[in-house]
């Protein structure tokens, strides 16, 4: 069943992208300064070569792309003369509301249906599958750090 959900999730995601003309790295970027700002934090363009793990050059193509799709634009930072900022646009915020909204609305009354136990259990459960998989990861890693060494002696 998880795979299944997986690749129910990978699907819908492709709609979404398809729905919005936009690729996978573009669609995280839009969710995280979605997310930030409903948090009330400002997003600077090393802020999202941060968490997409890109170069600064990469970022400012990203940018460029959000900006020409009507998703995000720039801004001069409240504070620092010298930085800029990104913030997503009132248009990209109601679009992806009414492209994912309802899905999740049906997300949320399914996790509500279960009982504090039935919660517990499923929580339990996906983070032991995201800790087996970052401790893959680095294990990946270790053994890839390894092998740099090796060539590099």
């Amino acid at each position: 069943m998880l795979r299944r959900y997986r690749s129910a999730e990978t699907a819908m995601r492709a709609r979404t992208r398809a729905s919005m003309g936009m690729n996978e790295t573009d669609l995280v970027a839009l969710r995280f300064l979605l997310r930030e700002q409903r948090a009330g934090r400002i997003v600077r363009p090393i802020d999202i070569a941060r968490m997409l793990d890109i170069s600064t050059a990469s970022t400012t193509t990203l940018i460029d792309r959000l900006e020409r799709g009507g998703h995000a634009r720039r801004e001069p930072h409240p504070t620092d003369r010298r930085a800029g900022i990104v913030v997503p646009t009132v248009s990209s915020d109601e679009e992806v509301r009414a492209t994912l909204g309802a899905m999740h609305r049906r997300m949320l009354s399914l996790v509500d249906e279960l009982s504090d136990a039935e919660r517990g259990t499923v929580m339990r459960f996906l983070v032991g599958m995201t800790a087996a998989i970052e401790e893959a990861a680095e294990a990946d890693g270790e053994h890839g750090d390894a092998e740099a060494a090796k060539e590099m002696a």
